[in-house]
């Protein structure tokens, strides 16, 4: 791949990421689908893990799926770009720094969450969202694997 097209690209990924970050930020704080834009009177939080879990799978008929699938696998898939853009953006990516740099994001954002009584603070969001980050890395494995095969077949050709 020529220096120009490298750039080109990563150029296009830094302005995704940063598209995806004003999409986070938009979703996470100020979304009124979500009710974002009420302040609670009270500080709402969950300690204990799995608790939210259950209890979205326990009452999945009375909420209905979408509920459901939206509160688990939304807070799993919102977090899959970040894992795919920090293992991207490093020069030294690993399993561990994406597990960790996503679970410290998601602690700062329920956080944030808590402090400014937007939302709540959950640990189940914290775990699905750190599951959601290490989804990213994977995909990001598996499509820099692919890339790297396709180069090496190109440079084989020359």
């Amino acid at each position: 791949m020529s220096s120009r097209k490298a750039k080109i690209i990563r150029a296009f990924g830094k302005v995704l990421f940063i598209l995806y970050v004003g999409f986070l930020i938009y979703f996470l704080f100020l979304a009124e689908w979500y009710g974002r834009t009420e302040i609670s009177e009270e500080y709402r939080y969950n300690l204990e893990l799995f608790k939210e879990i259950r209890r979205f799978i326990t009452y999945r008929e009375q909420l209905g799926m979408f509920v459901v699938a939206a509160n688990l696998l939304g807070n799993i898939l919102i977090f899959v770009p970040y894992g795919f853009f920090v293992s991207m953006a490093g020069r030294r990516r690993g399993f561990f720094k994406t597990f960790f740099f996503s679970m410290f994001l998601s602690l700062a954002v329920e956080t944030v969450q808590l402090i400014t009584r937007v939302g709540s603070f959950d640990v189940d969001d914290i775990l699905l969202n750190t599951v959601g980050g290490v989804l990213g890395y994977i995909v990001f494995v598996l499509c820099n694997g692919v890339r790297r095969k396709h180069n090496d077949r190109i440079r084989k050709k020359r």
